[in-house]
């Protein structure tokens, strides 16, 4: 089942008019014309080709790529930092949010979320309904998925925990996930996750540290095959483990087809151990990698958390050694098929969730991505422009330095 729900192509939720975008740059260096209708892109060719368009989009000096998907985030628990006093966990403040957390990572590119929402303890569902709730209100902006995840599964103690996960996945979660870790009996709390989803379905995406090879060992072969996936993150823990040992829970994953999605910003609401996980290790060993951004200004995580994959992509670049390309398909592509959703590539035929970004190189756009035009089913729904502007020199004059600014030359 994919993160994305199927909407119907009302006037209030989905635009059919074709858009023309001019003169945007692709990874490949041409220069092209891309038209869109339908949601889904429907040619591609080099500029000025494509007859001419009463709706039209400017995209010269943009890098035009596939938009990023968030494969880790918490809609439940985000901008809880900037909350004066106690922080309310009333519905209708959930609600709102993580309808604003939402907005703002569809600002940065992600036309895609899936949202891990706690159920159980003082909140019940309530959690939960605020985050569906919120899914209804970005109809047509993004696409959101909600992730049911029980604190406890086992024992006396998880039958209640059992009883609301049953209640989550009817009430519309998408996904279902958990911390293992926190249960007395993880194992045993993985077993009831892969019945559920089984029963339903579903994907799983679970937390955990990934610190016990012997744990992720029994995780694996439970999971092994089971349909459509299991993910698991952030797996910080798994980086201080010694190499080998490391590495043999990496090849375990690997066979198993088991993804782990990394939180290269840090900062997670579901686990209290911050790092990374062991990218190059677990590539090494055939591992699907994938890159979230965690807590987004969460009052216990991640105080200043920005929610911005292409920040995700950067740290993966500077700091696990990426390409550049590579480390930003970990939260486009990679980060779309983990979610169960489409490819997307800038040709005819693939859906429109597009990304343009104000430069003309991956590098570039990962180093200052300031400007940016966000597009979901084939319409722009965000736009962030970013003007630099410096005061006259004479030294910029004479050696040509580019310069964004506004015409008039105003200071």
């Amino acid at each position: 089942m994919p993160d994305s729900q199927p909407q119907p192509p009302d006037g209030a939720t989905a635009d059919s008019t074709a858009l023309l975008l001019c003169g945007a740059r692709l990874t490949d260096g041409r220069t092209v014309d891309v038209r869109l209708g339908g949601g889904r892109i429907e040619a591609v060719g080099t500029a000025g080709s494509l007859p001419p368009h009463a709706a039209r989009l400017d995209l010269t000096g943009f890098l035009l790529l596939p938009a990023p998907a968030e494969p880790h985030t918490h809609g439940d628990t985000a901008l809880s930092a900037e909350t004066p006093g106690p922080v309310s966990y009333d519905t209708g403040d959930i609600q709102r949010r993580a309808t604003e957390a939402a907005l703002l990572q569809l600002g940065h590119g992600a036309t895609a979320l899936r949202s891990h929402v706690r159920i159980g303890d003082v909140q019940g569902l309530g959690a939960l309904e605020a985050v569906l709730q919120a899914r209804l209100a970005l109809r047509g902006l993004a696409d959101l998925t909600a992730v049911a995840v029980p604190r406890l599964l086992t024992g006396v103690a998880g039958a209640e925990g059992l009883a609301l996960l049953r209640d989550a996945m009817k009430m519309g979660a998408g996904v279902v996930g958990g911390c293992p870790d926190a249960d007395p009996d993880p194992t045993g709390y993985a077993e009831t996750v892969l019945d559920i989803a089984a029963e339903h379905g579903c994907p799983v995406d679970l937390h955990t540290h990934g610190d016990d090879p012997a744990r992720l060992a029994r995780l694996a072969a439970m999971a092994g095959g089971l349909r459509p996936g299991v993910t698991i993150g952030p797996c910080a823990g798994l980086a201080r483990l010694p190499r080998d040992i490391a590495g043999r829970a990496a090849d375990q994953l690997a066979a198993a087809g088991v993804t782990v999605v990394s939180l290269p910003q840090g900062g997670c609401a579901g686990v209290e151990q911050r790092g990374n996980a062991p990218v190059r290790l677990l590539r090494a060993a055939g591992v699907t990698v994938a890159a979230g951004s965690g807590a987004l200004r969460d009052v216990v995580a991640n105080p200043v958390g920005r929610g911005d994959p292409l920040e995700a992509a950067y740290l993966l670049a500077s700091q696990a050694g990426m390409a550049p390309s590579d480390a930003y398909d970990r939260v486009a592509g990679t980060a779309r098929r983990v979610m169960g959703l489409p490819e997307v590539r800038v040709e005819a035929g693939f859906p429109a969730e597009l990304l343009a970004v104000r430069g003309d190189r991956i590098s570039g756009v990962l180093s200052l991505a300031y400007s940016r035009i966000v597009i979901h089913r084939g319409r722009v729904v965000a736009r962030t422009s970013a003007v630099r502007e410096y005061c006259d020199s004479a030294a910029a004059v004479a050696l040509e330095l580019p310069r964004q600014g506004r015409p008039d030359g105003c200071p």
